[in-house]
């Protein structure tokens, strides 16, 4: 049975994880491009297999089929109007002569790590392997992520030091919520299907109307056996495997 050691412990390797790639963009520019070129389809397939292969499994085992996928529809349904909203408010502002854009990526990327949060800790209340696969799957989707978020604030003029500390805050954000949500599920104050589904459903978003469709457009001759497709087969397979070996070793 999973902890609140257990939550905090991989909540901040999750949020460390996603430090690495923008670390990486302040060095090395160039192996920071590749590294978000390749591991955002290898996200892609992690996210796919976290929430089909475990997530939604575990959640079906807990509540009922009804909850559990309402929730994952509204999940999807919610976090597309509120990307929608925050479109919406950058281009108002824009209009009106402010320059929202730099606090916008910083409000965005918080909220984002808060939902990571989140999700992990849903997982942690299934169990500890289903808490393990959805640490890495959210760490690989973060890692492109943040090195696209490090870049767009460089580009707008923050400091090198700003910046990274701003993401450190920033990142800070997964573990306080995922201590939170946690906390509240464990004293069963929280329903845990609709957690469940929420959290796969937030998943399943960015990866189907986030991830893949940067593929799409990195790969436009659009072959079947370009690289980045199979990384995105590959981690699908890959975390498949983790999924099988966490829950029979761990468990046993």
């Amino acid at each position: 049975m999973a902890n609140l050691g257990h939550v905090i412990f991989f909540s901040l390797i999750g949020g460390i994880f996603s430090l690495i790639g923008g670390a990486v963009l302040l060095r090395r520019k160039k192996i920071a491009e590749n590294l978000a070129a390749y591991g955002t389809p290898f996200a892609a397939g992690a996210l796919l297999s976290a929430v089909f292969l475990d997530l939604l499994k575990e959640g079906l085992e807990v509540s009922s089929a009804d909850t559990v996928l309402l929730a994952a529809l509204f999940g999807v349904v919610a976090f597309f109007f509120a990307e929608r909203f925050l479109h919406w408010f950058h281009h108002h502002h824009q209009h009106e002569g402010h320059d929202t854009t730099t606090s916008l990526i910083v409000i965005g990327d918080t909220a984002h790590n808060a939902l990571d949060g989140v999700a992990i800790a849903a997982a942690f209340l299934v169990s500890i392997p289903t808490g393990i696969v959805t640490t890495l799957a959210v760490a690989a989707h973060e890692i492109p992520q943040e090195i696209g978020d490090f870049g767009m604030l460089l580009s707008k003029g923050m400091a090198r030091r700003k910046v990274l500390l701003v993401n450190v805050f920033s990142a800070l954000a997964t573990t306080v919520m995922a201590v939170l949500a946690f906390s509240l599920g464990s004293e069963e104050n929280l329903p845990l299907g609709w957690l469940i589904g929420l959290s796969a459903g937030f998943l399943l978003y960015i990866a189907t109307s986030d991830i893949i469709p940067q593929i799409h457009e990195r790969t436009p001759n659009k072959r079947l056996f370009e690289l980045q497709p199979i990384l995105l087969l590959v981690g699908a397979v890959t975390v498949g495997l983790i999924i099988q070996l966490a829950h029979h070793f761990v468990e046993s």
